[in-house]
C-alpha cells in the first residue's frame, strides 16, 4: 500500500509560480515513479507531469511547454512539480499518482492516488 499527500496548492496571480509538493509513503515508494494530473471542474483529468524512481525519464504533456518542472527528492520521499507563468487556465485539482515501477502518461495505469491540491490562479 502506499500513500500520497499533495500540498503547496493556493490562490497566485496570472503569471505568478507556485512548487507543489508530493509525500509518498508506503512499501517501495522511492522506487516508484510518480507522475501529476490535474482536474478543471467539469472537466476530465489531464495528465501533467511524470519522473522515474531515478529521475532518469521525465514525461510532460504536450500543453506544458516548459512551464513546469517535476523533481523528486528520495530521501525525502517526496516529489515536485514547479509551475512558473502560470494563467487562469491552469486552475484545477492537482493530484499526484503512482503507477508502480513504470514511468508512463497513461492514466489508467495509476493505482494509487492523493486527495488533491488546489491551484487557483486569477487574472
Amino acid at each position: 500500500q502506499v500513500q500520497l499527500v499533495e500540498s503547496g496548492g493556493g490562490l497566485v496571480q496570472a503569471g505568478g509560480s507556485l512548487k507543489l509538493s508530493c509525500a509518498g509513503s508506503g512499501r517501495s515508494f522511492d522506487s516508484y515513479a510518480v507522475g501529476w494530473f490535474r482536474q478543471a471542474p467539469g472537466k476530465e483529468r489531464d495528465f501533467v507531469a511524470a519522473i522515474s524512481w531515478s529521475r532518469s525519464n521525465t514525461y510532460y504533456a504536450d500543453w506544458v511547454k516548459g512551464r513546469f518542472t517535476i523533481s523528486r527528492d528520495n530521501a525525502k520521499s517526496t516529489v515536485y512539480l514547479r509551475m512558473n507563468r502560470l494563467n487562469p487556465e491552469d486552475t484545477a485539482l492537482y493530484y499526484c499518482a503512482t503507477p508502480g515501477t513504470r514511468c508512463t502518461e497513461y492514466i489508467d495505469l495509476y493505482d494509487y492516488w492523493g486527495q488533491g491540491t488546489q491551484v487557483t490562479v486569477f487574472s
